[in-house]
């Protein structure tokens, strides 16, 4: 995330009440995206759509951060007074996307909704650079672990409601929530503070040499690829087929609660352990836990086919959860830490867009594997996707740990 950037003296006062402002609107924004990701996989197969059709409209949602991302970041300086704008637009996007699903089930009309969604996803850059100028220089990593708190937390909050209104409600009342967290994340971003004051003038800006100069990073390609893998592995089974295959068991809405839950409580502790326990650790520490990361999801990723009951489906999740729940922050700090000053926003913006090629590419390939194979295949290609990782890792060990 662009939280580590050199932070420019502030111009305005930051209280309490703005803090309290500006994370509430984080909570909506993640919520009002999140709320009907559990069934959504669900919810189209209630459409008839095929496989195919599903994996398209899951993997459209990385297509536009794809698109945006590393322009945003890349432009951030420039694009300074239009931050907050931006940020508004998203919602508005997100506010457009809930009311396409409520109103409309053709194709089309979901895939659009779901690319609006993908455009409000592509703002968080916007918020994780304003957020960033609440703090001052020495507490910047104190910013970037209140805002993956305020990721995680709400992702969590979301999975619950969405298990419990899906259960005794019906499928297409999470959109009717995430249309309500969208607006209200609308007005309450209308009220958020900006206080960092203008970047210093460039007279010369050069887009190219910034790209250039981003690329040359070393392990940046690296890191990226790692993370377009877990992301990759993330949206083809717990965001993606995982609720089709509960459901291929016989088991209903209230069933894929457990198993959400079951994933997302050990991924959020091991999110969060980053953000409590403050640790940093050497680097060769930390590529043996990622190591073992990767080599956790890909077994429990393997052995989903085989678990019939709830219990066993909850467990390797489970595993599953508190594996990636390691991986993600772990690849995020080494990213921070690999980039200067000057190529914070680009770098970052640059990390965030391509590994978004997970987002888009996994459910596609997931998509096809369901057709060729059955649901059960989706599990064996993200297992062996965990495992491309981690050979990948072993190969560049002394690339990664020097």
């Amino acid at each position: 995330m662009e939280l580590q950037q050199d932070l420019i003296p502030q111009k305005k006062t930051i209280g309490a009440l703005d803090h309290a402002v500006f994370l509430c609107m984080v909570f909506c924004f993640w919520f009002s995206g999140y709320i009907y990701v559990p069934v959504f996989s669900l919810y189209l197969e209630d459409l008839h759509f095929s496989y195919g059709a599903i994996g398209i409209i899951l993997g459209s949602y990385g297509v536009t951060q794809i698109l945006l991302r590393f322009p945003l970041g890349l432009l951030s300086d420039i694009l300074f007074s239009l931050r907050k704008q931006l940020l508004i637009a998203g919602f508005g996007f997100s506010v457009l996307s809930s009311l396409l699903f409520l109103v409309f089930d053709s194709f089309f009309f979901v895939l659009a909704a779901r690319l609006f969604a993908g455009i409000t996803a592509s703002m968080w850059v916007m918020a994780t650079i304003l957020y960033a100028h609440y703090f001052n220089n020495g507490n910047a990593s104190k910013a970037m672990g209140i805002m993956q708190f305020f990721t995680v937390m709400p992702q969590f909050v979301s999975i619950v409601f969405c298990g419990l209104a899906a259960a005794h409600l019906g499928r297409q009342v999470p959109f009717w929530m995430a249309l309500a967290a969208s607006a209200a994340g609308l007005v309450i971003c209308c009220f958020i503070k900006d206080p960092s004051a203008p970047p210093p003038n460039r007279d010369t800006i050069h887009v190219y040499q910034y790209v250039k100069d981003t690329l040359r990073l070393p392990k940046l390609k690296l890191f990226t690829i790692l993370s377009m893998t877990a992301h990759a592995v993330l949206f083809m089974t717990v965001f993606g087929f995982t609720p089709l295959y509960i459901n291929q068991l016989g088991m209903g809405d209230t069933e894929l609660l457990w198993v959400m839950g079951a994933f997302f409580l050990p991924h959020a502790a091991a999110t969060l352990s980053f953000v409590f326990l403050r640790f940093t650790s050497p680097i060769a520490y930390s590529y043996s836990v990622m190591l073992i990361s990767f080599a956790v999801t890909g077994v429990c990723l393997l052995y989903v086919p085989y678990s019939a009951t709830l219990f066993t489906v909850c467990i390797t999740h489970a595993c599953i959860g508190l594996a990636l729940g390691f991986v993600f922050p772990l690849l995020l700090s080494h990213v921070v830490e690999i980039s200067s000053v000057r190529l914070k926003m680009s770098v970052m913006g640059f990390y965030q867009s391509f590994y978004a090629l997970g987002i888009f590419l996994g459910p596609l390939l997931a998509s096809r594997i369901a057709q060729l194979f059955g649901l059960t295949g989706v599990f064996y290609g993200a297992g062996s996707l965990a495992f491309a990782a981690f050979f990948v890792m072993l190969a560049q060990k002394r690339n990664m740990i020097s």
